[in-house]
């Protein structure tokens, strides 16, 4: 096959677009050899954080698939409407190949559509697992499979590629490239960085960022864990705690109840990503339920405390960059206690290797799928 090579690169989430757009600003570089197509299925409450990447780096997608129209957590309803209008806009498409990210919905409605339209696929950030179906749900069921549905594994670690040789995965299919969050990290990071949040705090305090938005955590763990940290600012009085929040109506409700209206706690919007790593790097250490901060907090040498009870990065808990807690606040607490003040600790987990790349994962992805197309 001969380039130029339409490639379709599909997400819904900030995540997934974070972890896709290095690769399409990259074939946006190199107009000969790619032919990229953006889709983006959006529900309404990530809506303005994705258009947040997109604008930033000046990506306009050619399809906008606004899926969602009924209850926010019907999955089933969610996955009916994205094969529906997935299928339409391959078909309309007819792309070389499709290029999907970790594990939303949208990983595993193009999976299916992929398959049944016979068009190749490739799964950035494939092979991570816990092995738990129900943690985190429902993204550990879609990445696996998804996973079962792929043409070229772009294996971030090497653990996550002996996760999917275990599995019997083609052992000729599968790529460790590192994590493309990476390559985001350092495009994103600017050393005369300013902020008027950052302008507000004392030079001498030190910040915590929490950041909590996961499904599982919604309602009593996340009423627990705000009632922890307000309590650790309260305890400390050069602390000061940062809590960029979501558009769910539930979390910001539940911020505002136990959070809002004290000192030294600042419930703020969801941020742009650029800025979000600047003023991250700036913190003293990062308290959060996400999944991609596991990976970007190694890069910039903060700790974090995890709030899940097992993690699908686990190679950031081996090398001691995170340290899971949970949403015991005794845990939580003695934690932060630790980090706070004990110099030594601190070190130790903020200088741990990055085990998830270079900042190169997206050049080596795209040489693997020419490659790939051209032995076509």
């Amino acid at each position: 096959m001969q380039g130029p090579y339409k490639i379709m690169s599909l997400f819904g989430t900030r995540a997934e677009a974070l972890k896709l757009t290095p690769v399409i600003e990259r074939m946006q570089a190199a107009p000969a050899i790619w032919q990229p197509i953006v889709v983006t299925t959006a529900q309404k409450q990530h809506q303005p954080q994705l258009r947040q990447v997109l604008d930033r780096l000046h990506i306009t997608p050619d399809f906008n698939l606004d899926v969602v129209d009924g209850p926010e957590y019907d999955l089933v309803e969610q996955l009916s409407k994205l094969l529906h209008n997935l299928n339409n806009v391959m078909h309309a498409s007819q792309p070389d190949m499709i290029l999907v990210a970790g594990d939303a919905t949208t990983s595993l409605a193009a999976s299916l559509v992929c398959f049944y339209q016979h068009l190749p696929l490739g799964h950035v950030e494939a092979g991570l697992r816990t092995y738990d179906k129900e943690a985190p749900f429902p993204d550990e069921m879609h990445r696996r499979l998804t996973d079962d549905l792929v043409d070229l594994y772009f294996a971030p670690t090497t653990r996550a590629r002996d996760n999917l040789l275990k599995e019997s995965h083609p052992a000729k299919q599968i790529y460790v490239t590192g994590n493309t969050s990476i390559d985001a990290v350092e495009e994103a990071l600017t050393p005369d960085f300013h902020s008027e949040l950052l302008n507000q705090l004392p030079a001498k305090h030190r910040l915590i960022i929490l950041t909590m938005s996961r499904r599982e955590n919604i309602g009593e763990p996340m009423r627990q864990v705000f009632h922890t940290v307000r309590d650790i600012v309260e305890t400390n009085s050069d602390v000061e705690l940062v809590c960029p929040l979501t558009a769910d109506p539930e979390v910001m409700s539940l911020a505002e109840e136990v959070l809002g209206d004290r000192d030294r706690i600042h419930l703020i919007k969801s941020l742009p990503h650029k800025d979000f790593l600047n003023i991250a790097a700036r913190s003293t250490l990062i308290i959060t339920d996400s999944g991609t901060i596991q990976e970007e907090a190694p890069a910039l040498h903060k700790p974090v405390l995890l709030l899940r009870e097992n993690t699908e990065r686990q190679e950031a808990v081996d090398v001691g960059a995170v340290q899971i807690v949970g949403t015991d606040p005794t845990s939580i607490q003695q934690a932060v206690f630790m980090l706070l003040n004990d110099s030594h600790a601190y070190q130790k987990m903020a200088t741990s290797p990055n085990p998830f790349g270079d900042g190169h994962a997206s050049t080596r992805i795209l040489g693997i799928i020419a490659d790939y197309l051209k032995a076509k």
